[in-house]
């Protein structure tokens, strides 16, 4: 089976290694870009305030790789919380340096990796006398600096939301942009063909099956299948006209298990 991984390119080499292990074809399509922000003075004034957080919410492990880079060697972490959604975020975290004790994520066997689930872990000891800070990435759309979008970023803000319910203070600060990947003809042909031809498209974000829509605008997805790790990135490949989709939390044994109970379906 022939596996089609949307993941920006630096994450995408785990999973062709694991696909590729199981004994799967894996091809990595990226389908959003990672570029640094053009100014860095917000992640720098940022790090000076870093131990006046309440907590440190990380949207993703991009927004790990891209908040350290800048971090001033003369920076100790402290105790300061950091929250994650996922396990890929948890695990740049500690790359980053991060103690395991100051990470504050779903458990291994939540049914879902996301907000409602980190806010399950996090709600009970919030106080109102410190902000939480939300690190995350906007797309790169053009918009003016004044812009509120351009501000908060792109992304659910239904944890912000709860936040400012109860509250507690929320800073944003954007630590990357996500852009449309520029394909190469042999990629926009491998894209093609993969939309008929029974692959199983690999989706993590709905951003990402937007910038799908973004390289290939006529393409008929009537006969394409996909695995989302997430119902609403399912809705939108479904919009975009997926002929089928399957949900499934992203981790390798649980995509490993799904499109094994999914074989007979998939006709392959």
């Amino acid at each position: 089976m022939q596996l089609i991984v949307t993941r920006p390119a630096l994450e995408a080499q785990a999973w062709l290694q694991d696909l590729s292990a199981a004994g799967h074809t894996a091809l990595s399509l990226p389908l959003i870009d990672i570029a640094s922000m053009r100014d860095t003075s917000q992640l720098a004034a940022a790090w000076q305030d870093w131990h006046s957080f309440q907590a440190v919410m990380f949207v993703s492990a991009q927004a790990v790789r891209m908040f350290f880079a800048q971090r001033p060697e003369d920076t100790a972490l402290g105790s300061t919380p950091c929250w994650a959604t996922g396990l890929g975020t948890r695990r740049a975290l500690l790359q980053a340096g991060v103690a395991a004790h100051c990470i504050f994520s779903p458990p291994d066997n939540a049914a879902q990796f996301d907000s409602e689930a980190l806010w399950d872990v996090v709600q009970a000891n919030l106080t109102s006398d410190k902000a939480v800070l939300i690190v995350r990435g906007r797309d790169s759309t053009g918009l003016g600096a004044s812009d509120p979008a351009n501000i908060q970023g792109a992304g659910r803000d239904w944890l912000a939301q709860q936040l400012q319910a109860r509250g507690v203070p929320v800073q944003w600060l954007l630590a990357y942009e996500r852009v449309v990947p520029r394909w190469t003809p042999q990629q926009l042909t491998q894209a093609q063909t993969a939309a008929s031809n029974a692959s199983v498209w690999l989706l993590t974000s709905s951003q990402a099956v937007a910038n799908l829509q973004l390289l290939l605008p006529q393409q008929d997805w009537s006969q394409a299948l996909c695995l989302a790790t997430h119902e609403r990135v399912a809705q939108a490949a479904k919009a975009l006209g997926f002929a089928q989709c399957w949900t499934c939390r992203p981790v390798l044994s649980d995509v490993l298990e799904t499109l094994s109970s999914q074989h007979p379906r998939i006709g392959l």
